[in-house]
């Protein structure tokens, strides 16, 4: 065997001192249909004091931080939603962390967060790991705000002096001052992920992972979330970012990862990596909504079809600024012969992934009482005031409160210049936008000389 150099091995000390997250060859195989198992407190804190000793059970049988291949080629009853990914974050750097629904970005986190174990690679952390990959991760229902509060600052490596330093922060940023001794299983939604995001990214962890905090919570809440992140990346410590909110993750990260069906296919600063994202989207547009597997929701209410009609071209996927324009969503229904209490909403989106505005029966309170087994759903627009550009649109529907069916860029809509004011001239912007009506008004001002 030939001997490394003195020099060469200070370099490659020098080169992984550097490196925040090495992932190498990593694979995901899932058993379709297996249930995970509802883990308890003393279960979490079993597995977390024997950890140690697995791994140097591991070690001692050769594996060397290595995962052996658990599986061979997938079966029928087998699905592999990460197929040989590597990469490597430095100390200090965002990466955002891109793809369609189902292309393995949540898979991937977990895996970082010990969480889950792959099946192949293996993964090398260098630092203390905050993650936030759903409302409450690392939560134990049971405990109470104060209580998760220490727990989760005891599992990434902090000392009880560090969290009291931090606690009247988190508490504050939360906004939960009145609940912080109540069990947070009794905490709504908004309270749970607001404190959630606070311990995850307050507790100054060297490396924080965060899937989708963006989607959830109001919009002073997300924007807030955003400042928090900008801190963290200027502290110098190393952010991994997962959104489909693509200008969110532009302001943020300065590189990207694409991910799409458990492949790699892009790795690169963010601009051309989120161009071949958008690329995806489009092309997944496309496709009938029938054929669409990436939803989300219970199937009792599925929609089949989406098309737009206008004035000038009848049913159509190209639309006018200012003219007036019907959006028609055809559904039909699961088992059910009738559905109560039924909202529809369709949110519209620019080529940054930027909410535009958002069509939502719960808005004009006009939710349906009850629908039939199938239909359509019909939004009428006056003087649609979108400005030339290719829009995505989702389609979302809840029956009863419950989430029913979601397609996030179910459809895409091209929109040509119109004259949206009446004037003769039509309303052009490079930007895009959206166009407001309005009324210029002009006030002489008199100098003293005129006095």
């Amino acid at each position: 065997m030939r001997s490394v150099p003195e020099a060469d091995k200070r370099i490659e000390r020098n080169t992984m001192s550097e490196i925040a997250i090495h992932v190498e060859n990593l694979s995901k195989l899932y058993r379709i249909g297996e249930l995970q198992k509802y883990k308890a407190l003393r279960d979490t804190l079993s597995d977390a004091l024997y950890a140690p000793f697995r791994a140097v059970a591991s070690l001692r049988n050769g594996h060397n931080g290595h995962q052996p291949t658990c599986y061979g080629h997938p079966s029928n009853n087998h699905f592999l939603s990460l197929k040989y990914i590597s990469f490597e974050v430095k100390k200090g750097e965002a990466l955002g962390l891109i793809g369609l629904n189902g292309a393995g970005k949540s898979t991937l986190l977990k895996i970082l967060s010990r969480i889950t174990k792959p099946a192949e690679g293996y993964v090398r952390l260098h630092g203390r790991v905050g993650s936030l990959l759903e409302v409450g991760t690392g939560f134990h229902p049971e405990l109470t705000g104060r209580e998760n509060i220490y727990l989760n600052g005891a599992i990434i490596g902090m000392r009880k002096k560090e969290i009291d330093r931090k606690f009247d922060e988190i508490v504050a940023f939360a906004e939960v001052e009145k609940f912080v001794d109540t069990p947070v299983k009794l905490y709504s939604n908004g309270m749970y992920v607001r404190l959630a995001f606070a311990v995850a990214a307050h507790l100054e962890p060297e490396i924080l992972l965060v899937d989708e905090v963006l989607a959830v919570g109001d919009a002073a809440f997300q924007k807030k979330c955003l400042g928090k992140m900008e801190d963290v990346t200027h502290e110098g410590r190393t952010v991994l970012l997962v959104s489909h909110a693509m200008a969110a993750i532009q302001n943020i990260c300065s590189r990207a990862v694409l991910l799409n069906a458990g492949t790699m296919c892009a790795d690169g600063p963010m601009a051309p990596v989120i161009r071949q994202y958008l690329e995806m989207v489009q092309s997944d547009a496309v496709l009938p909504l029938d054929n669409r597997t990436d939803r989300e929701g219970s199937g009792s209410l599925t929609f089949i079809n989406f098309y737009a009609v206008s004035p000038s071209r009848g049913v159509t996927d190209t639309v006018c600024t200012g003219e007036d324009v019907t959006l028609v969503a055809e559904y039909r229904a699961g088992n059910e012969s009738a559905l109560k209490n039924v909202s529809v909403a369709i949110p519209f989106f620019n080529h940054t992934g930027q909410q535009m505005f958002t069509c939502w029966t719960r808005m004009t309170g006009q939710d349906y009482a009850q629908v039939g087994p199938s239909g359509e759903f019909r939004v009428h627009i006056k003087r649609f005031p979108l400005m030339a550009g290719r829009y995505s649109l989702n389609l979302f529907s809840e029956v009863n409160g419950y989430l029913a069916d979601w397609v996030r860029n179910a459809a895409i809509l091209q929109v040509v210049d119109g004259d949206f004011f009446g004037t003769g001239h039509v309303v052009s912007d490079p930007h895009g936008g959206v166009a407001v009506r309005h009324l210029w008004e002009y006030v002489a001002r008199h100098s003293s000389l005129e006095r």
